[in-house]
């Protein structure tokens, strides 16, 4: 049987972009092991956590620590190496790294200095949490952690609710229910999913409206990793609240309305006519005699 050809895989100077299991240690890929195997060093986030996947592979390598605290200065010692012609694997605690996970400033800088990043897939939370979530799933938007202040949150959330996409975010566990009362208040009771602990002993998935999945986390406190789902707004609730915003704007004073439009999309007056006029069902005409009549009063 032939050997599958390597794609993309140059001799030396190379950093490798592995991803590892977010579990079950079954789920690395053949390919993976044997980057892991022949790197000449593997850069991770906590060389324990690194050292427990290698030891179940009987895998030895020299290990270097890269995370949020020190990626920066480290980062650099690394690009020494890969110029001088080393292959670097860079892996995280579990799943791909760069996602949500340091990385990202080694990948630039490797770039910035003509070494050839490669990417090593796998195994990452919040592609099997969607997979097995039942929510549309043609188009998503996958938004990472929110942040963990409560007013930074809430306006976070609010810049999603016209989001018509599956929304998919990591919570820890001690903010879950916190955010789930926010996403209520924020976006309405939606369709959610709580997907924990995936491919590992204790998965679970907590399925249904927001205000449902609340009564099951205020039961019993979750535990480990948490990927959190919430699904767009329903056909219905979308109807409710274009007819509501359409009586909004139509309460305010076209002049008004048109000044408003005009400082938060920083457009002029003509375009900010125009987009009042589509709001209130009027011709561009029709808002203009509106607008001198209003002015001549």
């Amino acid at each position: 049987m032939p050997k599958t050809a390597k794609i993309n895989e140059p001799g030396a100077g190379c950093l490798y972009v592995v991803a590892t299991p977010i579990g079950n240690l079954e789920d690395i890929t053949l390919r993976a092991l044997r980057i892991l195997k022949e790197a000449d060093v593997i850069a991770c986030e906590d060389t324990r956590q690194t050292m427990k996947l290698l030891a179940h592979f009987d895998i030895q390598k020299r290990l270097v620590s890269y995370h949020e605290h020190n990626e920066i200065t480290r980062a650099a010692e690394i690009v020494i190496d890969l110029e001088q012609g080393a292959k670097v694997a860079l892996v995280s605690d579990a799943g791909t790294p760069v996602v949500s996970d340091p990385g990202h400033h080694l990948v630039a800088l490797c770039l910035r200095h003509g070494i050839q990043v490669v990417p090593v897939p796998g195994a990452s939370a919040f592609v099997a949490a969607l997979a097995a979530s039942g929510m549309p799933i043609e188009e998503f938007a996958f938004i990472g952690f929110l942040p963990s202040r409560p007013t930074e949150r809430r306006k976070a959330l609010r810049a999603l609710a016209s989001e018509l996409r599956t929304i998919v975010l990591y919570e820890a566990p001690h903010r879950l229910l916190d955010t789930l009362e926010d996403a209520l208040e924020v976006l309405g009771n939606r369709t959610a999913v709580v997907a924990r602990e995936v491919t590992k002993l204790y998965e679970e998935f907590l399925r249904g409206r927001i205000e449902t999945v609340l009564e099951d986390v205020r039961k019993k406190a979750p535990r480990g990793e948490i990927t959190l789902l919430i699904g767009p707004p329903d056909a219905e609730a979308l109807h409710v609240d274009a007819v509501a915003s359409l009586a909004a704007a139509a309460a305010v004073p076209l002049a008004r309305r048109v000044d408003e439009i005009a400082i938060e999309r920083g457009v002029d007056k003509k375009a900010a006519l125009k987009v009042a006029a589509r709001e209130r069902g009027l011709t561009r005409r029709e808002a203009y005699k509106q607008l001198l009549i209003t002015r001549d009063e």
